[in-house]
């Protein structure tokens, strides 16, 4: 089955471009969502992933790329969460709830009224044996930018992240890097549309970091964990997705999710197996 695989990869064109695709989202998801996760912005993730929808239609409808229109629509739901959140007294989550909840009605209204059903299917639930070469090329360009801003001001995430109040007191503008942080994370959730589709998106965002975070109290250990896993996921899935005929995007997060389960279980710091035997140890 593995050989078979491999003979794929090297035979398959639309095979090479799904592995090369599924790399190079694994890991900057896996890097952009160890911040998602430590700053408590799941949820966020989440909304922004499903916000892109009536952006990825218009696209449709238009005849433009979809990563533009799902671009401005990602950030404009970033905006609105703000603007409700600073100008009301609602709680962050409620207004998460409303935006996300109104433009993703937005896009399956608008999606009965695109021709091209069968393509806004792949862009819910994901297929990234269909990737082509642009969609390679817009990938990577969108990874090297967002991998970029994350060195250079990976000083200012790190304490914004752990400390928003240290931060403003260094005179860090934490508004600012938020906004910067929605920007890439919208990037991020677009360019992963064809590998895991916008339903299941924010999976990949989340779970490899979650499982990174039960590993290690380090940043930088876990980013590289939650990378590394990521990629491994991907990989996987995308295996599973080629031998079986199985949905590419549910077969990534199944097989990110199965690493979470090994990490809750057997974590040597907050494994529950672990903790238990420490209890009845000391008992």
């Amino acid at each position: 089955m593995i050989s078979n695989f491999i003979d794929g990869l090297i035979q398959y064109e639309f095979l090479q471009n799904a592995l090369i695709t599924c790399l190079i989202v694994g890991l900057v998801s896996g890097i952009i969502g160890c911040f998602i996760v430590l700053r408590g912005m799941s949820l966020m993730g989440d909304a922004i992933s499903h916000a892109v929808l009536p952006g990825v239609a218009m696209s449709y409808m238009l005849g433009v790329n979809y990563i533009i229109g799902a671009s401005l629509f990602g950030i404009a739901s970033a905006g609105l969460i703000g603007l409700v959140t600073q100008k009301s007294k609602l709680k962050n989550d409620t207004a998460i709830g409303i935006v996300f909840s109104s433009f993703f009605a937005l896009g399956v209204i608008m999606i009965s009224f695109a021709q091209s059903s069968t393509d806004l299917y792949h862009i819910l639930f994901g297929n990234v044996l269909a990737v082509r070469q642009s969609d390679i090329i817009m990938t990577g360009v969108v990874a090297i930018v967002v991998l970029l801003g994350i060195l250079l001001f990976y000083k200012e995430l790190l304490v914004s992240s752990f400390d928003p109040t240290m931060a403003k007191a260094y005179g860090l503008n934490t508004q600012l890097i938020h906004y910067a942080l929605m920007f890439g994370l919208t990037l991020v959730a677009v360019t992963a549309l064809q590998t895991i589709g916008t339903i299941l998106v924010v999976a990949l965002l989340v779970t490899p970091a979650a499982t990174a975070f039960l590993l290690t109290n380090k940043l930088k250990h876990m980013i590289f964990l939650s990378a590394f896993i990521s990629i491994v996921s991907s990989v996987i899935g995308l295996f599973f997705s080629y031998s079986y005929n199985l949905a590419s995007g549910a077969a990534i997060v199944l097989t990110a999710v199965v690493f979470f389960i090994a990490a809750f279980l057997f974590s040597p710091k907050q494994g529950i197996i672990i903790k238990r035997r420490e209890e009845v140890l000391i008992k």
